[in-house]
């Protein structure tokens, strides 16, 4: 960081993530996944994000006012076509589809096998990544990649850590929905001694992050990003959670929860529960809020950290109600409340996740228009 002199406005999302006072509110990062539309915010002719992504990219962001970047992914929306994924081959969770999976040469097909997995190969493995594990080679690769990031971006934004941050995940993504959460309720001491092990590398990985940030005075705060609800509730009983997660959750993060870095949780689905669990450990504040999930914003911005300051909160504009399906005025009036309703300081606009193709481009205009006037104007 500091090698980058930061623009006016990258300090104004330097200053917020600090909690100081300041009069304008910043805006986070969007991401249009349809590439007219990044073309139309970039003021470049059609096919310029095709042609060159990166470049435009970034000027669609600075044209959208945005000044605050954790994840920087300019070529995501190479993924998706006008249509969505059009051309999706490869599922994103193992065995959505109908395909067999195959996890180190077994075949993971019951949730017996799926336990055998986690004890014969998947916590051997984490434990020879501890044993491997070189603290100082791992701060100057975070070192390397988020200054490296906030290089490629210039002054103009200012990038905060993202993806470096370790913690016990659900293992879906590895064995599939149904046989991996059949094996959580079977097996939870299988289960609990896999969150035991992946926490004991996140502590180790934790423990070289934080010195990253403190070698190079990167801004203090990561965002902690895992699906772990749908629009009902938890992916699992939140009691279970409370034994075999939340403790290996809390004590790998410890180094961080004691410093000045502010750690904040990604909300996707109706995560009510764990809002106030996750403040309990120790986290600062929350990003997202899909509040047709039932995702009470207002009470939620009321609330606390454990040490009693405000909540640090990235309010964002309906990205599955409001955006595609309202009017222009209705997401003038949701960004409203989201400012009205959100912290005096500690309050960052954007988006609550990606936009899919299809938004009309008057919603995306009035976004814009309302990001510039509250990054300037402030509460007005």
């Amino acid at each position: 960081m500091d090698t980058v002199l930061l623009s006016d406005s990258a300090q104004l999302a330097y200053d917020a993530i600090l909690g100081n006072p300041t009069t304008g509110i910043p805006i986070w990062l969007i991401n249009p996944m349809e590439h007219r539309m990044i073309d139309r915010i970039a003021e470049l002719p059609e096919g310029s994000y095709r042609r060159d992504p990166e470049p435009t990219y970034r000027r669609m962001m600075r044209n959208a006012g945005c000044i605050l970047v954790d994840q920087y992914i300019p070529e995501n929306p190479l993924t998706m076509g006008d249509a969505g994924y059009e051309h999706e081959t490869q599922p994103l969770v193992a065995g959505v589809g109908g395909g067999e999976i195959w996890v180190n040469g077994m075949r993971i097909d019951s949730p017996d096998a799926v336990a055998d997995h986690i004890e014969r190969f998947h916590i051997p493995y984490l434990q020879s990544l501890m044993r491997e594990f070189d603290e100082s080679a791992r701060t100057q690769a975070v070192i390397a990649d988020e200054c490296g990031e906030q290089q490629r971006m210039g002054p103009d934004f200012l990038k905060n850590p993202y993806g470096c941050a370790f913690f016990p995940t659900f293992d879906y993504g590895r064995y599939g929905y149904e046989n991996y959460f059949m094996a959580y309720a079977l097996y939870p001491d299988v289960i609990e001694r896999l969150f035991a092990a992946q926490a004991d590398y996140a502590l180790l990985n934790n423990r070289a992050v934080l010195r990253a940030i403190r070698e190079a005075s990167l801004p203090p705060l990561i965002r902690l990003d895992y699906d772990m609800a749908d629009s009902r509730g938890t992916l699992v009983d939140i009691r279970t959670l409370d034994r075999l997660w939340f403790p290996h959750f809390a004590r790998c993060l410890e180094p961080l929860l004691h410093s000045e870095v502010k750690l904040i949780w990604h909300c996707d689905g109706n995560l009510s529960q764990m809002v106030p669990r996750l403040l309990d450990v120790g986290l600062k504040g929350f990003q997202g809020f899909q509040y047709e999930d039932g995702m009470d914003y207002e009470r939620i911005c009321a609330m606390r950290t454990k040490d009693g300051e405000p909540l640090l909160i990235i309010a964002g504009v309906s990205v599955t109600r409001t955006l595609p399906w309202g009017t222009p005025d209705e997401v003038r009036r949701e960004m409203k409340w989201l400012v009205e309703n959100g912290p005096r300081s500690g309050l960052i606009l954007g988006c609550s996740s990606s936009i899919a193709p299809g938004v009309p481009w008057e919603n995306i205009q009035a976004l814009i228009k309302g990001f510039h006037y509250y990054r300037t104007q402030g509460r007005g």
